[in-house]
């Protein structure tokens, strides 16, 4: 099977199976969603999405943000990882906002990346979902699904590696859902130490999966 073959097949599987894949994330504008997006790092989407509503009330808007005490925000995450650095990243995105965007959540990655807090991946996240563009988030879910089934090969090293040939090979007007489909798929179904593999409905074309029942 080549490689063409092998995207097209995942397009459609997931194009008949999850034509509406989107974020799990909980967000009604750009400045809720890349909250959220910070505050998931090494944290899970429903520890995030129990954590958002009392910020949200609290903090309604970046402006309000951008002036949160650190004691007083502090408490409202201390439940999700790394609350005193992503205390401080919170209150430094929203200054930053407020001071160099007019108040306006950025919407290009370069521009993004410049936010405390705010890496590649969370810029991709944030572009893709808000703004649909093709942008590529590579988390630990993407990383190791892409690989597993053979989407992108095995010495790619480096999030962006994996996410360069993503880019490449899925069409440009899909890659924003793409995202979506690598990461719930990583999430429900292609698990990390012990994948579904019986109940996936890609089986035909992974890699990992041939291996398998080869041995």
């Amino acid at each position: 099977m080549t490689r063409n073959q092998r995207y097209q097949f995942i397009i459609d599987y997931f194009q008949e199976h999850a034509p509406e894949a989107e974020t799990e994330l909980f967000y009604d504008n750009p400045y809720q969603l890349l909250v959220a997006v910070i505050l998931s790092a090494q944290c899970t989407d429903k520890r995030v999405n129990l954590t958002t509503p009392s910020i949200f009330a609290r903090y309604p808007n970046v402006q309000s943000m951008s002036k949160a005490d650190f004691d007083e925000l502090f408490p409202l995450i201390k439940s999700i990882s790394y609350p005193n650095n992503k205390t401080k990243h919170l209150i430094g995105m929203a200054d930053k906002v407020v001071q160099e965007f007019a108040g306006e959540i950025p919407m290009t990655v370069d521009e993004l990346v410049k936010l405390p807090g705010v890496g590649r991946k969370t810029a991709n996240v944030i572009t893709s979902v808000i703004d649909q563009q093709p942008n590529m988030a590579v988390d630990t879910h993407v990383f190791r699904v892409s690989k597993r089934i053979g989407l992108v090969p095995q010495t790619a090293s480096t999030p962006l590696a994996v996410e360069k040939v993503l880019i490449k090979n899925f069409p440009e007007s899909l890659i924003h859902k793409a995202h979506h489909w690598l990461i719930l798929h990583g999430r429900y179904t292609c698990l990390a130490r012990t994948p579904k593999c019986p109940e996936c409905g890609i089986q035909k074309v992974c890699r990992f999966y041939q291996r398998k029942i080869a041995e």
